[in-house]
C-alpha cells in the first residue's frame, strides 16, 4: 500500500501550507489542522517501520484502505475550506452553503470527527508497527529472494539473433581500451539471455583472457559486486577491506583482456562506480568490455555508458514467438484447434521470450486437452490458473516493488484506460496534478514533473512511447503493454482503487476512485460514485449520453470529455450540472459541440486549475472564467477570437494558448497585448498575431517582464502586411527562453530579436511555412562579445526561399544534435540517410 504513504506525504504537505498561509481560518479551525498534522506525522512514522509491514500486511490492510479514505474525506474538507477562502476574498460570498457561521460550524464538526477516526487509526496500526525516526522508506529494499528474468534460462536462442550479430559487431570493431555496452528493456525481454549467449559464444570468448559473471540484482552492494569479482578470479582471494579488494584486482586484471557482465543492475553506487571504473580501465588491455543488462536505462547513463552503445531488444515477432511457444508447449506438430488457441494466447504475450516461456510451460502438461487451452484462454489475465503462471507476472511485478512511490501512484492511473489505449501524455499529466498525485517542487512545475514522472516510467520500459518530440525525448502519447496493464489493474483491485470483471474491464463499486467511461457502459453506474475523483470518457463515441444520472460526483477532481462531442446532451445542462463540481481541478472539454458561451454560474469552480476548451468551435463567450483564480493551465487552441478582460487576473497562470492579440478598434474592452506583463509565473504562451493585431513601441518590454517563460509559439496567421514585421520585432522575449515556434509567417527576413545574443538559453527553434530567405546561424558579436546559438534541436519545414548551407550549420552550432528539414528546396548539403527521412542527427566520435 505504498500509494498511502505517498498520499499521507501530500496530505501533510497541504495541512502545513494550510496552516502556514490561511491567516483567516478560526483559531479552533488552526487547531484542528495542527491536530490533523501531527497525526499524520505519526501514522507516517509508524508505516515506516517497513519490517513489520510487510510481515502483517494482511492484519493491516484494511486499516489502510481506511486510512486512505480519511485521507480523501481530508483533502474534500481542505478543499472546500480553500474554495470559501477564495469567495471571500472576492466579498461574493453569499450563497447559503458558504455563509460563514453554518459553514465553519459543519465544517469543524467534519474536522473533529476525521481527526478523531486519525487517532483511533493510528492506535489500530500501533499495535502492529513500530514508531520510527524517518518516514522516507521509499529506497529500502527487500532482502527476501524474489524470482528474477535470470531464473529462467531459454533452452535455445529464437529470434534474438539480430541483437547477438548487433552486439557481436559493437565487441569486434571496437578501438576502446573498455568498451561499455548496455542492454535495457523490461522484465523478460530477453536481456540476460543475449548477454549469457555472448558470454558463452566461443568465438566472443577467443578475444578475451578473463570473462567475469556478476549478478548483480537490486540488493547487492559495492562488496558483494567485487567479492564475486575477485572469486572468479583468484579462489584463494582472502582480502576483505574494499581498498584492498579494489587493489587486487586491478592487480588480476593488469595487460590482460577481459569480459565482464553486469547482469541485472538495479541501481548503482556512484561514488564507488567513479573509483572502480577508471581503476579498471587502467589494468584491462586493449580491447576489453564491460556489458550490463539493466530494466532502467538511467543506469546505463549514470554508469557512462554512450546512447550509442545503448542496445534494447525488440519484442518477438509473431513468426518467433510461435516457433519459440511451439517448442515448449508441444511435442509434435499441433493440430489447427491447438494452433488456433495458441496463437490466440500469443497476442496477449506480446512477444516477450519470459511470458511465452512461462505460458508454454503451463500448457505442455495439458497439450492434449483443448478445453484446458481454452479456459487459458479465456481467463489469461488471472495468475491464479496455475501455481507457475504467476512467473509471467513476476518481473513485471519486482520491477513495480522498485518504483519510488510517487511512480507507483502515476502507473496504476493507467488502470482507467482500457487495453490497448493509446493515452495523450497532456491528458494522462494533468490529471496527475489536478488530482494531487503530483506538486511542483523547487523550481519546476507540477506539470514538468508530470512529464519527468512519465518519462521515467518509459525509461523504466513499464509504458512504451507511442510518440515522442524527437529532439529531447519528450513524451507527447503513450501505451502500456497488456501484461503490465494485467499488473496494474490487478494492484489497483488489491489496493481498493477500483474493480474489473474476467476480460480486464473496469466495473463502477461505490468506492471507485478513477473511471474510464467506455461507450459500452451505462451511466446509471454513476449513481453510486459519491467517492469517484476521476471520470475520463476513453472511447471515441458520440453516443455516450450523460443526463440526470451524473449527479451526485461530488469528490470529483478530473472531468474529461475530450474524446465525445456529446452531441446528444443539452450544453445548457451539462454546464449547469459541471458547475456544480465544486472540487474540481481539471476540465476538458475539447470539441464538445454546441458550446457556445461558459455560463455565470462556472464562477463556482474556484478549484479549478486546469481547463481545455480547444475545439469548442462554437465558443464566442468565456468572460467568468476571469474568476477562477487557481487557473494554472488555460487551453482555447484557436477557437475564440479574443479573450476577455480580467485574463490578466488569473495570477498562477503558467501556460496561455490561444491568445489572439487584439486591437482597441476590434476590441476595445478585451485582453491585450500589454496585459500579459501582469501574468508573471507564465512559463508557456501560445499567440497569433495577424492584420488585426496590434503591437505598439510602448509594448516592447511586455514579453521581456515575463522572466520565467520558457516557451514561446507565435502563429502569424499568413498575414503578408508589412506590419506584421514590425509588431514581431517589438515581441522582444526574455533570455529565458528555451523553445521557440514560429508559423505561417511571410516576410523574407526574421524578427531582428532572433539571434545568439538576445536568446543565449535558446535549446530549441521550429519554423513552419515561412517566406524567410535567411537565418543567421553564425555567431554574433556585440562590444566586443561574441554570442553562439546554444540550440540543441531545430526544425525547418516548408521554407522553399531560405538558403542555406547545412554545413555551415554543422560547424556554426557546436550544440545542434538534431535537426528535421523538409520542403526547404534551397537547403544545400543537408545529408540524406538510407531510410530518407529528413533528419539529421550529429554523429558521435
Amino acid at each position: 500500500m505504498a500509494v498511502v504513504d505517498a498520499m499521507l506525504q501530500i496530505l501533510t504537505q497541504q495541512v502545513f501550507t494550510i496552516l502556514k498561509e490561511q491567516a483567516t481560518f478560526p483559531l479552533d479551525f488552526k487547531n484542528q489542522f495542527e491536530l490533523m498534522k501531527t497525526k499524520l506525522d505519526l501514522t507516517k512514522a509508524l508505516l515506516a517501520d517497513t519490517e513489520n509491514l510487510k510481515e502483517k500486511m494482511r492484519v493491516v490492510k484494511a486499516n489502510l484502505i481506511t486510512l486512505r479514505g480519511l485521507i480523501y474525506e481530508a483533502d474534500n474538507i481542505m478543499t472546500d475550506c480553500l474554495v470559501r477562502d477564495e469567495y471571500e476574498k472576492e466579498g461574493s460570498c453569499t450563497s447559503l452553503t458558504f455563509k460563514k457561521p453554518l459553514f465553519w460550524y459543519q465544517t469543524g464538526k467534519k474536522l473533529k470527527d476525521v481527526n478523531s477516526k486519525l487517532d483511533a487509526m493510528e492506535r489500530a496500526l500501533g499495535a502492529h508497527l513500530k514508531y520510527q525516526e524517518q518516514s522516507d522508506h521509499g529506497d529500502n529494499t527487500s532482502q527476501v529472494r524474489k524470482y528474477t528474468a535470470q531464473d529462467h534460462v531459454a533452452s535455445e536462442i529464437i529470434g534474438l539473433e539480430e541483437d547477438l550479430e548487433k552486439l557481436k559487431g559493437w565487441i569486434r570493431d571496437t578501438k576502446d581500451k573498455l568498451l561499455r555496452v548496455g542492454i535495457f528493456g523490461m522484465g523478460g525481454l530477453g536481456k540476460t539471455t543475449i548477454a549469457r549467449k555472448l558470454f558463452h559464444d566461443q568465438h566472443v570468448a577467443a578475444r578475451y583472457d578473463k570473462m567475469i559473471w556478476v549478478s548483480v540484482s537490486q540488493v547487492s552492494s559495492d562488496r558483494r559486486i567485487m567479492t564475486s569479482m575477485l572469486e572468479q578470479l583468484d579462489s584463494n582471494c582472502s582480502v576483505s577491506d574494499e581498498a584492498q579488494m579494489l587493489h587486487r584486482l586491478n592487480e588480476l586484471l593488469e595487460g590482460k583482456t577481459c569480459l565482464i557482465v553486469m547482469d541485472d543492475v538495479w541501481k548503482i553506487n556512484e561514488e564507488w562506480w567513479s573509483q572502480f571504473f577508471p581503476g579498471l580501465v587502467g589494468a584491462v588491455g586493449k580491447g576489453s568490455c564491460i556489458i550490463i543488462t539493466t530494466r532502467n536505462e538511467d543506469v546505463l547513463t549514470s554508469m557512462g555508458v554512450g546512447t550509442s552503445q545503448f542496445h534494447k531488444p525488440k519484442v518477438l515477432t509473431d513468426k518467433d514467438s510461435w516457433l519459440l511457444f511451439s517448442k515448449s508447449a508441444f511435442s509434435s506438430c499441433p493440430d489447427a484447434q491447438f494452433e488456433k488457441v495458441g496463437k490466440e494466447i500469443l497476442e496477449k504475450c506480446g512477444g516477450l521470450p519470459l511470458a511465452i516461456n512461462a505460458v508454454a510451460a503451463l500448457l505442455a502438461k495439458k497439450s492434449h486437452s483443448i478445453v484446458h487451452w481454452n479456459e487459458v484462454n479465456k481467463k489469461f489475465h488471472e495468475s491464479t490458473a496455475d501455481a507457475k503462471f504467476n512467473r509471467v507476472m513476476m518481473s513485471l511485478k519486482l520491477s513495480y516493488d522498485e518504483l519510488p512511490i510517487h511512480l507507483k501512484q502515476c502507473l496504476l492511473c493507467f488502470s482507467a484506460y482500457p487495453e490497448d489505449s493509446e493515452i495523450q501524455a497532456e491528458q494522462l499529466i494533468h490529471w496527475w496534478v489536478g488530482e494531487g498525485l503530483v506538486q511542483g517542487k523547487g523550481s519546476k512545475t507540477a506539470k514538468e514533473l508530470g512529464y519527468s514522472y512519465l518519462s521515467e516510467l518509459v525509461t523504466r520500459c513499464l509504458v512504451e512511447a507511442v510518440d515522442r518530440r524527437r529532439y529531447d525525448g519528450r513524451v507527447y502519447s503513450c501505451k502500456v503493454h497488456d501484461m503490465v496493464r494485467e499488473l496494474i489493474i490487478r494492484i489497483a483491485e488489491e489496493e481498493s482503487f477500483g474493480k474489473f470483471d474476467e476480460n480486464g474491464r473496469q466495473e463502477m463499486t461505490d468506492y471507485s476512485l478513477w473511471l474510464g467511461f467506455t461507450s459500452e457502459m451505462n451511466p446509471e453506474i454513476l449513481r453510486k460514485s459519491s467517492k469517484l475523483r476521476t471520470l475520463l470518457i476513453t472511447s471515441a463515441n458520440d453516443e455516450v449520453v450523460f443526463d440526470r444520472h451524473i449527479g451526485s460526483l461530488g469528490s470529483l477532481r478530473v472531468l474529461d470529455f475530450s474524446l465525445t462531442k456529446l452531441a446528444k446532451i443539452s450544453t445548457e445542462k451539462l454546464m449547469e450540472w459541471i458547475s456544480s463540481l465544486k472540487r474540481l481541478a481539471y476540465l476538458n472539454l475539447s470539441g464538445v459541440v454546441g458550446l457556445k458561451e461558459l455560463p455565470k454560474s462556472f464562477r463556482k469552480l474556484r478549484n479549478l486549475q486546469f481547463l481545455v476548451l480547444a475545439r469548442c468551435n462554437e465558443l464566442v463567450k468565456i468572460d467568468h472564467i476571469t474568476s477562477l483564480k487557481k487557473l494554472v493551465v488555460l487551453d482555447l487552441g484557436s477557437c475564440l477570437l479574443y479573450l476577455p478582460s480580467g485574463i490578466e487576473k488569473l495570477s498562477h497562470l503558467q501556460e496561455l494558448s490561444g491568445f489572439n492579440v487584439a486591437s482597441d478598434s476590434r476590441s476595445p474592452t478585451g485582453f491585450k497585448f500589454c496585459d500579459l506583463e501582469k501574468l508573471v509565473h507564465l512559463r508557456v504562451l501560445r499567440m497569433s498575431i495577424g492584420k488585426d493585431s496590434e503591437i505598439t513601441e510602448n509594448e516592447r518590454e511586455v514579453l521581456l517582464k515575463l522572466k520565467k517563460l520558457k516557451v514561446l509559439a507565435i502563429d502569424a496567421q499568413d498575414c503578408e502586411d508589412s506590419n506584421i514585421s514590425t509588431m514581431l520585432n517589438i515581441v522582444l522575449p526574455p533570455p529565458s527562453l528555451r523553445e521557440l515556434y514560429l508559423r505561417r509567417y511571410h516576410r523574407d527576413t526574421l524578427p531582428t530579436w532572433i539571434n545568439p545574443e538576445k536568446l543565449p538559453y535558446l535549446q530549441y527553434i521550429c519554423i513552419e511555412n515561412a517566406d524567410i530567405i535567411d537565418f543567421q546561424t553564425s555567431p554574433k558579436s556585440v562590444d566586443g562579445s561574441v554570442f553562439r546559438w546554444s540550440i540543441e534541436g531545430l526544425c525547418f519545414k516548408v521554407l522553399r526561399n531560405l538558403k542555406l548551407d547545412w554545413e555551415n550549420v554543422e560547424k556554426d552550432m557546436p550544440s545542434l544534435q538534431y535537426a528535421e528539414c523538409s520542403d526547404c528546396l534551397n537547403l544545400q548539403n543537408f545529408p540524406r540517410p538510407k531510410d530518407n527521412l529528413p533528419i539529421w542527427r550529429r554523429s558521435v566520435d
